[in-house]
Protein backbone atom coordinates (compact mmCIF):
# COMPACT_ATOMS: atom_id res chain seq x y z
CA UNK A 1 0.00 0.00 0.00
CA UNK A 2 0.90 3.73 -0.05
CA UNK A 3 0.65 5.92 2.86
CA UNK A 4 0.70 9.76 2.16
CA UNK A 5 0.71 11.75 5.08
CA UNK A 6 -0.51 15.56 5.59
CA UNK A 7 0.57 17.72 8.34
CA UNK A 8 -2.76 19.83 7.85
CA UNK A 9 -5.84 18.82 5.82
CA UNK A 10 -6.13 20.12 2.48
CA UNK A 11 -6.17 18.80 -0.66
CA UNK A 12 -6.94 15.59 0.53
CA UNK A 13 -8.74 13.79 -2.43
CA UNK A 14 -6.84 15.55 -4.98
CA UNK A 15 -3.39 14.42 -4.12
CA UNK A 16 -4.86 10.49 -3.30
CA UNK A 17 -6.93 10.57 -6.71
CA UNK A 18 -3.64 11.36 -8.39
CA UNK A 19 -1.17 9.01 -6.46
CA UNK A 20 -3.93 6.29 -7.15
CA UNK A 21 -3.93 6.89 -11.20
CA UNK A 22 -0.09 6.02 -10.97
CA UNK A 23 -0.64 2.80 -8.61
CA UNK A 24 -4.25 1.43 -9.48
CA UNK A 25 -3.39 -1.97 -7.96
CA UNK A 26 -2.64 -0.23 -4.38
CA UNK A 27 -4.57 0.89 -1.72
CA UNK A 28 -3.37 4.64 -0.83
CA UNK A 29 -4.20 6.12 2.46
CA UNK A 30 -4.35 9.92 2.73
CA UNK A 31 -4.59 11.46 6.21
CA UNK A 32 -3.21 14.79 8.11
CA UNK A 33 -3.88 11.99 11.50
CA UNK A 34 -1.53 8.97 12.59
CA UNK A 35 -2.58 6.01 10.86
CA UNK A 36 -2.08 2.63 11.74
CA UNK A 37 -2.95 0.19 8.83
CA UNK A 38 -3.01 -4.08 8.40
CA UNK A 39 -1.09 -4.34 5.51
CA UNK A 40 2.50 -3.37 5.04
CA UNK A 41 3.32 0.13 3.43
CA UNK A 42 5.31 0.04 0.51
CA UNK A 43 5.83 3.71 -0.47
CA UNK A 44 5.21 6.97 1.62
CA UNK A 45 4.95 10.53 0.55
CA UNK A 46 4.77 13.31 2.99
CA UNK A 47 3.10 16.45 2.23
CA UNK A 48 4.38 19.37 4.25
CA UNK A 49 2.32 22.56 3.70
CA UNK A 50 5.17 25.55 4.81
CA UNK A 51 4.43 29.22 5.20
CA UNK A 52 5.00 29.99 1.45
CA UNK A 53 5.68 26.44 0.15
CA UNK A 54 4.81 23.19 -0.11
CA UNK A 55 7.56 20.28 0.65
CA UNK A 56 7.25 16.84 -0.95
CA UNK A 57 9.06 13.83 0.61
CA UNK A 58 8.27 10.26 -1.52
CA UNK A 59 10.46 7.56 -0.11
CA UNK A 60 10.46 3.71 0.04
CA UNK A 61 9.41 2.04 3.38
CA UNK A 62 9.78 -2.12 2.45
CA UNK A 63 9.01 -4.45 -0.53
CA UNK A 64 11.94 -4.09 -2.73
CA UNK A 65 10.91 -5.70 -5.63
CA UNK A 66 8.96 -3.26 -6.59
CA UNK A 67 11.81 -0.67 -7.11
CA UNK A 68 11.80 0.72 -10.03
CA UNK A 69 14.10 4.25 -9.58
CA UNK A 70 16.14 6.29 -7.28
CA UNK A 71 14.35 6.59 -3.49
CA UNK A 72 14.20 8.98 -1.87
CA UNK A 73 13.16 11.92 -3.75
CA UNK A 74 12.45 15.33 -2.31
CA UNK A 75 11.25 18.59 -3.42
CA UNK A 76 9.55 21.79 -2.28
CA UNK A 77 8.07 24.70 -4.34
CA UNK A 78 6.81 28.04 -3.74
CA UNK A 79 3.09 28.89 -3.93
CA UNK A 80 0.40 30.95 -3.12
CA UNK A 81 -1.86 29.96 -0.54
CA UNK A 82 -4.67 32.80 -1.16
CA UNK A 83 -5.24 31.31 -4.95
CA UNK A 84 -6.10 28.00 -4.13
CA UNK A 85 -7.19 27.11 -7.75
CA UNK A 86 -3.61 27.70 -8.46
CA UNK A 87 -2.20 25.85 -5.39
CA UNK A 88 -4.11 22.78 -6.10
CA UNK A 89 -2.76 23.01 -9.83
CA UNK A 90 0.76 23.57 -8.75
CA UNK A 91 0.28 20.71 -6.21
CA UNK A 92 -0.74 18.01 -8.49
CA UNK A 93 1.85 18.89 -11.01
CA UNK A 94 4.74 18.53 -8.40
CA UNK A 95 3.53 15.02 -7.30
CA UNK A 96 2.76 14.24 -11.33
CA UNK A 97 6.38 15.00 -12.07
CA UNK A 98 7.72 13.11 -8.95
CA UNK A 99 5.75 10.15 -9.50
CA UNK A 100 6.39 10.06 -13.20
CA UNK A 101 10.20 10.55 -12.58
CA UNK A 102 9.79 7.50 -10.47
CA UNK A 103 7.55 5.26 -12.44
CA UNK A 104 8.48 6.33 -16.04
CA UNK A 105 4.97 6.62 -16.79
CA UNK A 106 3.08 9.05 -18.32
CA UNK A 107 -0.43 9.57 -17.55
CA UNK A 108 -2.87 10.56 -20.44
CA UNK A 109 -4.78 13.24 -18.77
CA UNK A 110 -2.11 14.33 -17.10
CA UNK A 111 -2.82 15.59 -13.37
CA UNK A 112 -6.52 15.61 -14.44
CA UNK A 113 -8.47 13.94 -12.27
CA UNK A 114 -12.12 14.89 -12.20
CA UNK A 115 -14.77 13.32 -14.33
CA UNK A 116 -15.89 16.06 -17.08
CA UNK A 117 -12.41 16.86 -18.40
CA UNK A 118 -14.59 18.59 -21.65
CA UNK A 119 -15.62 21.53 -18.74
CA UNK A 120 -12.38 23.01 -19.53
CA UNK A 121 -12.43 23.83 -23.13
CA UNK A 122 -15.75 23.99 -23.11
CA UNK A 123 -15.88 27.38 -20.93
CA UNK A 124 -12.96 28.46 -22.46
CA UNK A 125 -14.15 28.47 -25.49
CA UNK A 126 -17.32 30.28 -24.22
CA UNK A 127 -15.09 33.01 -22.94
CA UNK A 128 -13.82 33.13 -26.48
CA UNK A 129 -10.55 31.73 -26.49
CA UNK A 130 -9.05 29.77 -29.60
CA UNK A 131 -8.20 26.29 -29.75
CA UNK A 132 -4.37 26.91 -29.51
CA UNK A 133 -4.69 29.04 -26.27
CA UNK A 134 -7.04 26.30 -25.04
CA UNK A 135 -4.33 23.58 -26.09
CA UNK A 136 -1.35 25.65 -24.57
CA UNK A 137 -3.58 25.81 -21.57
CA UNK A 138 -4.20 22.10 -21.02
CA UNK A 139 -0.82 21.03 -21.74
CA UNK A 140 0.77 23.44 -19.68
CA UNK A 141 -1.34 22.91 -16.36
CA UNK A 142 -2.22 19.91 -16.90
CA UNK A 143 -0.04 18.16 -18.68
CA UNK A 144 -2.44 16.02 -20.83
CA UNK A 145 -1.33 14.61 -23.75
CA UNK A 146 -2.15 16.00 -27.28
CA UNK A 147 -4.72 12.68 -28.20
CA UNK A 148 -6.63 13.69 -24.80
CA UNK A 149 -6.46 17.46 -25.50
CA UNK A 150 -7.98 17.44 -29.14
CA UNK A 151 -10.66 14.85 -28.38
CA UNK A 152 -12.12 16.99 -25.22
CA UNK A 153 -12.16 20.02 -27.43
CA UNK A 154 -13.47 18.54 -30.09
CA UNK A 155 -16.41 16.78 -28.05
CA UNK A 156 -16.52 20.72 -26.20
CA UNK A 157 -17.41 21.87 -29.93
CA UNK A 158 -20.08 19.06 -30.77
CA UNK A 159 -21.78 19.50 -27.27
CA UNK A 160 -21.88 23.13 -27.66
CA UNK A 161 -23.96 22.96 -30.75
CA UNK A 162 -26.30 20.38 -29.60
CA UNK A 163 -27.15 22.69 -26.08
CA UNK A 164 -28.14 25.85 -28.17
CA UNK A 165 -31.49 23.83 -28.42
CA UNK A 166 -31.81 23.20 -24.80
CA UNK A 167 -33.44 25.86 -22.51
CA UNK A 168 -31.57 26.21 -19.41
CA UNK A 169 -34.11 29.08 -17.78
CA UNK A 170 -37.31 27.61 -18.69
CA UNK A 171 -36.33 23.96 -19.10
CA UNK A 172 -35.56 20.70 -17.24
CA UNK A 173 -34.85 16.89 -17.79
CA UNK A 174 -36.46 13.83 -16.19
CA UNK A 175 -35.00 10.76 -15.07
CA UNK A 176 -36.96 7.77 -14.13
CA UNK A 177 -34.87 4.67 -12.73
CA UNK A 178 -36.33 1.00 -12.76
CA UNK A 179 -33.52 -0.89 -10.08
CA UNK A 180 -34.20 -4.12 -11.40
CA UNK A 181 -31.79 -6.15 -13.41
CA UNK A 182 -31.96 -10.50 -14.85
CA UNK A 183 -28.35 -10.81 -12.85
CA UNK A 184 -26.04 -8.69 -11.55
CA UNK A 185 -22.89 -8.28 -12.83
CA UNK A 186 -19.60 -8.46 -11.92
CA UNK A 187 -18.38 -5.20 -12.43
CA UNK A 188 -21.68 -3.01 -11.34
CA UNK A 189 -21.85 -1.51 -8.75
CA UNK A 190 -25.38 0.73 -10.21
CA UNK A 191 -28.72 -0.06 -7.43
CA UNK A 192 -30.08 -2.61 -9.05
CA UNK A 193 -31.96 -5.75 -7.67
CA UNK A 194 -32.14 -8.99 -9.19
CA UNK A 195 -35.74 -9.64 -10.37
CA UNK A 196 -36.09 -13.09 -9.25
CA UNK A 197 -36.06 -11.94 -5.98
CA UNK A 198 -38.24 -8.66 -6.60
CA UNK A 199 -41.08 -9.25 -9.18
CA UNK A 200 -44.21 -9.75 -6.27
CA UNK A 201 -42.48 -6.08 -5.73
CA UNK A 202 -42.54 -4.19 -9.04
CA UNK A 203 -46.42 -3.45 -9.11
CA UNK A 204 -45.70 -1.97 -5.63
CA UNK A 205 -42.37 -0.26 -6.71
CA UNK A 206 -44.58 1.57 -9.69
CA UNK A 207 -47.40 2.54 -7.31
CA UNK A 208 -44.72 4.56 -5.24
CA UNK A 209 -42.98 5.53 -8.52
CA UNK A 210 -46.33 6.94 -10.05
CA UNK A 211 -46.78 9.24 -6.86
CA UNK A 212 -43.28 10.76 -7.47
CA UNK A 213 -43.97 11.41 -11.22
CA UNK A 214 -47.63 12.93 -9.73
CA UNK A 215 -45.53 15.27 -7.68
CA UNK A 216 -42.68 16.15 -10.28
CA UNK A 217 -45.96 16.92 -13.16
CA UNK A 218 -47.30 19.32 -10.93
CA UNK A 219 -44.30 20.86 -9.80
CA UNK A 220 -42.74 21.57 -12.96
CA UNK A 221 -45.82 22.10 -15.06
CA UNK A 222 -45.07 25.28 -15.88
CA UNK A 223 -41.61 24.19 -17.13
CA UNK A 224 -40.44 23.24 -20.55
CA UNK A 225 -39.12 19.12 -20.54
CA UNK A 226 -36.42 18.78 -23.03
CA UNK A 227 -35.52 15.31 -22.06
CA UNK A 228 -36.53 11.80 -20.60
CA UNK A 229 -34.18 8.88 -20.03
CA UNK A 230 -36.12 5.59 -18.71
CA UNK A 231 -33.03 3.87 -16.77
CA UNK A 232 -31.42 1.82 -13.88
CA UNK A 233 -30.86 -1.62 -13.74
CA UNK A 234 -32.86 -2.73 -16.87
CA UNK A 235 -36.24 -1.13 -17.51
CA UNK A 236 -37.46 -3.48 -19.61
CA UNK A 237 -37.21 -6.31 -16.74
CA UNK A 238 -40.92 -4.74 -16.32
CA UNK A 239 -43.49 -6.80 -17.96
CA UNK A 240 -45.25 -5.57 -21.46
CA UNK A 241 -48.03 -4.23 -18.91
CA UNK A 242 -45.80 -2.73 -16.33
CA UNK A 243 -43.99 -0.71 -19.24
CA UNK A 244 -47.01 -0.24 -20.90
CA UNK A 245 -48.42 1.75 -17.51
CA UNK A 246 -45.18 3.15 -16.92
CA UNK A 247 -44.72 5.13 -20.10
CA UNK A 248 -48.88 5.87 -20.09
CA UNK A 249 -48.56 7.59 -16.72
CA UNK A 250 -45.44 9.72 -18.14
CA UNK A 251 -47.03 10.67 -21.26
CA UNK A 252 -50.29 11.81 -19.52
CA UNK A 253 -48.53 13.55 -16.60
CA UNK A 254 -46.46 15.73 -18.64
CA UNK A 255 -46.58 18.21 -21.28
CA UNK A 256 -43.84 16.50 -23.84
CA UNK A 257 -44.30 19.44 -26.64
CA UNK A 258 -41.03 20.47 -25.82
CA UNK A 259 -39.41 17.18 -24.78
CA UNK A 260 -36.79 16.88 -27.70
CA UNK A 261 -35.64 13.12 -26.78
CA UNK A 262 -37.12 10.27 -24.94
CA UNK A 263 -34.61 7.55 -24.24
CA UNK A 264 -35.71 3.70 -22.61
CA UNK A 265 -31.92 1.86 -21.56
CA UNK A 266 -33.32 -1.64 -23.25
CA UNK A 267 -29.91 -2.78 -22.34
CA UNK A 268 -29.67 -6.67 -21.50
CA UNK A 269 -30.55 -8.55 -24.54
CA UNK A 270 -31.84 -11.18 -22.06
CA UNK A 271 -34.31 -8.93 -20.96
CA UNK A 272 -36.05 -7.68 -24.42
CA UNK A 273 -38.88 -9.37 -26.08
CA UNK A 274 -40.88 -8.72 -29.00
CA UNK A 275 -44.25 -7.56 -27.06
CA UNK A 276 -42.05 -5.15 -24.97
CA UNK A 277 -40.47 -3.41 -27.98
CA UNK A 278 -43.89 -3.06 -29.52
CA UNK A 279 -45.10 -1.76 -26.21
CA UNK A 280 -41.76 1.13 -26.67
CA UNK A 281 -43.15 2.07 -30.49
CA UNK A 282 -46.70 2.30 -30.00
CA UNK A 283 -45.73 5.36 -27.38
CA UNK A 284 -43.48 6.47 -30.08
CA UNK A 285 -40.63 5.73 -28.46
CA UNK A 286 -37.57 5.20 -30.85
CA UNK A 287 -34.42 5.67 -29.01
CA UNK A 288 -33.08 2.50 -26.82
CA UNK A 289 -30.18 1.11 -25.30
CA UNK A 290 -28.95 -2.62 -26.56
CA UNK A 291 -25.74 -3.44 -24.36
CA UNK A 292 -23.87 -6.41 -25.19
CA UNK A 293 -20.81 -5.21 -23.18
CA UNK A 294 -18.47 -7.47 -25.45
CA UNK A 295 -19.46 -9.76 -28.54
CA UNK A 296 -16.98 -12.59 -26.50
CA UNK A 297 -18.82 -15.62 -25.23
CA UNK A 298 -16.45 -16.51 -22.76
CA UNK A 299 -16.18 -13.06 -22.02
CA UNK A 300 -20.18 -12.71 -21.07
CA UNK A 301 -20.09 -16.08 -19.01
CA UNK A 302 -17.63 -15.05 -16.56
CA UNK A 303 -19.30 -11.12 -15.53
CA UNK A 304 -22.36 -13.01 -15.22
CA UNK A 305 -24.62 -11.54 -18.16
CA UNK A 306 -26.97 -14.47 -18.67
CA UNK A 307 -27.20 -14.03 -22.53
CA UNK A 308 -25.67 -15.30 -25.50
CA UNK A 309 -24.26 -12.86 -28.87
CA UNK A 310 -27.00 -14.36 -30.47
CA UNK A 311 -29.37 -12.82 -28.41
CA UNK A 312 -27.72 -9.24 -29.01
CA UNK A 313 -27.89 -9.76 -32.49
CA UNK A 314 -31.06 -10.92 -32.77
CA UNK A 315 -32.76 -8.20 -30.31
CA UNK A 316 -30.90 -5.76 -32.27
CA UNK A 317 -32.26 -6.51 -35.78
CA UNK A 318 -35.85 -7.23 -33.92
CA UNK A 319 -35.41 -3.25 -33.06
CA UNK A 320 -34.51 -2.36 -36.35
CA UNK A 321 -37.36 -4.52 -38.01
CA UNK A 322 -40.22 -2.97 -35.60
CA UNK A 323 -38.93 1.04 -36.71
CA UNK A 324 -36.29 1.86 -34.10
CA UNK A 325 -33.72 4.56 -35.70
CA UNK A 326 -31.78 5.51 -33.05
CA UNK A 327 -30.35 2.66 -31.11
CA UNK A 328 -27.45 2.74 -28.77
CA UNK A 329 -25.31 0.28 -27.73
CA UNK A 330 -22.17 -0.06 -24.78
CA UNK A 331 -18.92 -1.88 -24.38
CA UNK A 332 -16.36 -1.82 -22.15
CA UNK A 333 -12.73 -1.87 -22.27
CA UNK A 334 -10.48 -4.11 -20.17
CA UNK A 335 -13.22 -6.89 -18.94
CA UNK A 336 -11.24 -9.79 -17.42
CA UNK A 337 -9.29 -11.50 -20.38
CA UNK A 338 -9.95 -9.89 -23.32
CA UNK A 339 -7.46 -9.03 -25.83
CA UNK A 340 -6.86 -6.40 -28.41
CA UNK A 341 -8.05 -9.43 -30.85
CA UNK A 342 -10.67 -9.99 -29.25
CA UNK A 343 -11.75 -6.76 -28.89
CA UNK A 344 -11.11 -6.37 -32.73
CA UNK A 345 -13.66 -8.93 -32.85
CA UNK A 346 -16.48 -7.31 -30.92
CA UNK A 347 -15.95 -3.84 -33.00
CA UNK A 348 -16.49 -6.22 -36.11
CA UNK A 349 -19.61 -7.37 -35.36
CA UNK A 350 -21.12 -3.99 -33.92
CA UNK A 351 -19.79 -2.83 -37.44
CA UNK A 352 -22.15 -5.44 -39.11
CA UNK A 353 -24.97 -3.90 -37.02
CA UNK A 354 -24.47 -0.53 -37.70
CA UNK A 355 -25.83 1.47 -34.64
CA UNK A 356 -27.08 4.70 -34.37
CA UNK A 357 -24.31 5.06 -31.30
CA UNK A 358 -21.85 3.48 -29.31
CA UNK A 359 -20.66 4.06 -26.03
CA UNK A 360 -17.47 3.22 -24.91
CA UNK A 361 -16.59 2.64 -21.08
CA UNK A 362 -13.46 1.67 -19.72
CA UNK A 363 -13.76 -0.63 -16.63
CA UNK A 364 -14.22 1.27 -13.74
CA UNK A 365 -14.44 -1.13 -10.24
CA UNK A 366 -15.99 0.50 -7.77
CA UNK A 367 -15.88 -0.40 -4.29
CA UNK A 368 -19.84 -2.08 -4.07
CA UNK A 369 -19.09 -4.27 -7.18
CA UNK A 370 -18.07 -7.89 -7.15
CA UNK A 371 -15.14 -7.77 -8.74
CA UNK A 372 -13.44 -5.77 -6.25
CA UNK A 373 -15.54 -7.03 -3.33
CA UNK A 374 -14.14 -10.40 -4.11
CA UNK A 375 -11.26 -9.43 -6.27
CA UNK A 376 -8.86 -12.59 -4.05
CA UNK A 377 -11.19 -14.66 -6.73
CA UNK A 378 -10.18 -12.94 -9.90
CA UNK A 379 -6.95 -12.06 -9.18
CA UNK A 380 -5.47 -14.41 -12.17
CA UNK A 381 -7.96 -12.51 -14.40
CA UNK A 382 -5.72 -9.81 -16.63
CA UNK A 383 -7.52 -6.82 -17.56
CA UNK A 384 -5.97 -4.43 -19.46
CA UNK A 385 -6.87 -1.40 -21.31
CA UNK A 386 -4.81 0.81 -23.33
CA UNK A 387 -5.10 3.97 -25.58
CA UNK A 388 -4.54 1.01 -28.40
CA UNK A 389 -8.00 -0.13 -27.36
CA UNK A 390 -9.44 3.31 -27.24
CA UNK A 391 -7.87 3.82 -30.76
CA UNK A 392 -8.83 0.86 -32.23
CA UNK A 393 -12.89 1.88 -31.30
CA UNK A 394 -12.45 5.25 -32.04
CA UNK A 395 -11.29 4.02 -35.78
CA UNK A 396 -13.97 1.96 -35.79
CA UNK A 397 -16.42 4.28 -35.06
CA UNK A 398 -15.05 6.76 -37.56
CA UNK A 399 -15.54 3.74 -40.15
CA UNK A 400 -19.61 3.50 -39.08
CA UNK A 401 -19.98 6.82 -39.47
CA UNK A 402 -19.93 7.69 -35.62
CA UNK A 403 -18.68 10.70 -34.14
CA UNK A 404 -17.39 11.84 -30.59
CA UNK A 405 -19.99 13.60 -28.86
CA UNK A 406 -19.92 13.26 -25.43
CA UNK A 407 -17.28 12.62 -22.85
CA UNK A 408 -16.19 11.92 -19.16
CA UNK A 409 -14.23 9.68 -16.54
CA UNK A 410 -14.51 7.78 -13.35
CA UNK A 411 -12.44 6.49 -10.44
CA UNK A 412 -10.29 3.45 -10.41
CA UNK A 413 -11.00 3.44 -14.83
CA UNK A 414 -8.73 0.78 -16.53
CA UNK A 415 -5.48 2.00 -18.23
CA UNK A 416 -6.54 5.60 -16.80
CA UNK A 417 -8.70 6.26 -19.74
CA UNK A 418 -12.25 7.76 -20.19
CA UNK A 419 -15.88 6.96 -21.48
CA UNK A 420 -16.56 8.13 -25.05
CA UNK A 421 -20.36 8.41 -26.99
CA UNK A 422 -19.96 8.46 -30.59
CA UNK A 423 -22.87 9.01 -32.63
CA UNK A 424 -24.43 9.52 -36.30
CA UNK A 425 -25.14 13.04 -37.64
CA UNK A 426 -28.52 14.23 -35.88
CA UNK A 427 -28.36 11.12 -33.29
CA UNK A 428 -26.71 12.02 -30.34
CA UNK A 429 -27.70 11.94 -26.91
CA UNK A 430 -28.82 15.16 -25.27
CA UNK A 431 -29.39 13.90 -22.04
CA UNK A 432 -26.42 12.43 -21.78
CA UNK A 433 -24.40 15.73 -22.58
CA UNK A 434 -26.82 17.16 -19.30
CA UNK A 435 -26.07 14.64 -16.86
CA UNK A 436 -22.33 15.41 -17.73
CA UNK A 437 -22.33 19.07 -18.33
CA UNK A 438 -24.63 20.20 -15.22
CA UNK A 439 -25.76 23.17 -17.27
CA UNK A 440 -29.67 22.05 -16.47
CA UNK A 441 -31.82 20.72 -13.31
CA UNK A 442 -32.32 17.09 -13.77
CA UNK A 443 -35.04 15.27 -11.34
CA UNK A 444 -34.72 12.50 -10.38
CA UNK A 445 -37.57 9.79 -9.76
CA UNK A 446 -37.19 6.09 -8.72
CA UNK A 447 -35.37 3.50 -5.78
CA UNK A 448 -31.11 5.34 -5.75
CA UNK A 449 -31.78 7.97 -8.21
CA UNK A 450 -30.23 11.64 -7.62
CA UNK A 451 -31.57 15.18 -8.26
CA UNK A 452 -29.76 18.09 -9.23
CA UNK A 453 -31.09 21.45 -9.24
CA UNK A 454 -28.67 23.75 -11.25
CA UNK A 455 -29.00 27.60 -10.37
CA UNK A 456 -29.47 29.28 -13.66
CA UNK A 457 -28.02 32.38 -12.60
CA UNK A 458 -24.10 32.07 -12.58
CA UNK A 459 -21.74 32.83 -9.69
CA UNK A 460 -19.36 35.38 -10.20
CA UNK A 461 -16.71 32.62 -11.43
CA UNK A 462 -18.87 31.76 -14.30
CA UNK A 463 -20.13 28.36 -12.27
CA UNK A 464 -23.25 27.35 -11.47
CA UNK A 465 -24.90 26.81 -8.12
CA UNK A 466 -25.70 22.83 -7.84
CA UNK A 467 -27.44 21.01 -5.26
CA UNK A 468 -28.68 17.79 -5.02
CA UNK A 469 -31.25 15.29 -2.70
CA UNK A 470 -30.97 11.68 -3.17
CA UNK A 471 -33.60 9.13 -2.98
CA UNK A 472 -32.93 5.84 -0.77
CA UNK A 473 -31.47 3.00 -2.95
CA UNK A 474 -33.66 -0.09 -1.43
CA UNK A 475 -36.55 -0.90 -2.80
CA UNK A 476 -38.88 -1.65 0.13
CA UNK A 477 -37.06 1.32 1.72
CA UNK A 478 -38.45 3.74 -1.09
CA UNK A 479 -41.50 2.45 -1.03
CA UNK A 480 -42.35 2.99 2.45
CA UNK A 481 -40.42 6.08 2.51
CA UNK A 482 -42.09 7.49 -0.61
CA UNK A 483 -43.68 11.01 1.17
CA UNK A 484 -40.19 11.55 2.93
CA UNK A 485 -38.71 11.09 -0.87
CA UNK A 486 -41.53 13.46 -2.47
CA UNK A 487 -40.20 16.06 0.69
CA UNK A 488 -36.85 15.69 -0.32
CA UNK A 489 -37.58 17.15 -3.69
CA UNK A 490 -40.30 19.66 -2.33
CA UNK A 491 -37.38 21.54 0.14
CA UNK A 492 -34.66 21.23 -2.30
CA UNK A 493 -36.80 23.35 -4.55
CA UNK A 494 -38.74 25.65 -2.22
CA UNK A 495 -35.71 28.09 -2.38
CA UNK A 496 -35.70 30.72 -4.99
CA UNK A 497 -33.64 31.64 -7.96
CA UNK A 498 -31.25 34.27 -6.28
Amino acid sequence: MIAVKLNKPEFEYDIHSLVKAFYPEEYVGVSAEEKSYEEPIGFQMEVIYRENAIHLDWRRCEDEEKRVGELPIEREFAVDFSDRSGTKNCLKQNIYELLSEYTGKKLPWGTLTGIRPTKIPMKQLEEGKSEAEIKSYMKNTYFASEEKINLSIDIAKREMALLRRIDYENGYSLYIGIPFCPTTCLYCSFTSYPLISWAKQVDAYLDALEKEIDYAAVKFAGKHLNSIYIGGGTPTTLEPYQLDRLIRKIKCSFDLSDCLEFTVEAGRPDSITREKLEVLRKWGISRISINPQTMKQQTLDLIGRHHTVEQTVESFRMARELGFDNINMDLIMGLPEESLSDVKDTMEQIKALEPDNLTVHSLALKRAARLNMFKDDYKDYKMVNTQEHMDLTASYAKEMGLSPYYLYRQKSMAGNMENVGYAKEGKAGIYNILIMEEKQTIVALGAGSSTKRVWTTPNPDGTHRIERCENVKDVGQYISRIDEMIERKRALFMTPEC
